[in-house]
């Protein structure tokens, strides 16, 4: 049901890197009006939410209040590795769901938001 997300952002440039560097990902900035978005990758072929940055006096960063967004990976394990060193903090290490839903890790972007990743191993 989820078809479209926004992740609040203090600094453009610092969050790009953050999430480049977390995901392995390229994010493509644009300023529509002095919205500015940072767009993430999506791939036309597959069933998936896309989502973006943004930055605008309207958006508030949150470690706590808010809708938790959870990324898909292949291994939590790998982006947590790299949080810390793109400037965040790990929350929550690689963690069991249970009943054959994965694994899941919570973790602090560059800007002070609480973000997950989960995976199926």
């Amino acid at each position: 049901m989820v078809g479209y997300f926004e992740i609040p952002v203090n600094d453009m440039h610092r969050a790009k890197m953050f999430y480049e560097t977390v995901f392995a990902i390229k994010v493509a900035v644009h300023d529509l009006g002095g919205l500015v978005m940072g767009w993430f990758p999506r791939d036309s072929e597959k069933k998936e939410a896309s989502g973006s940055l943004v930055k605008h006096e309207m958006y508030a960063t949150s470690e706590t209040a808010g809708p938790l967004v959870y990324f898909s990976c292949q291994d939590v394990a790998i982006e947590l590795s790299r949080v810390v060193d793109a400037g965040g903090k790990v929350l929550k290490q690689k963690t069991e769901i249970g009943g054959g839903q994965g694994f899941m890790g919570l973790l602090l972007d560059s800007e002070g938001n609480r973000i997950a990743v989960h995976s199926q191993t």
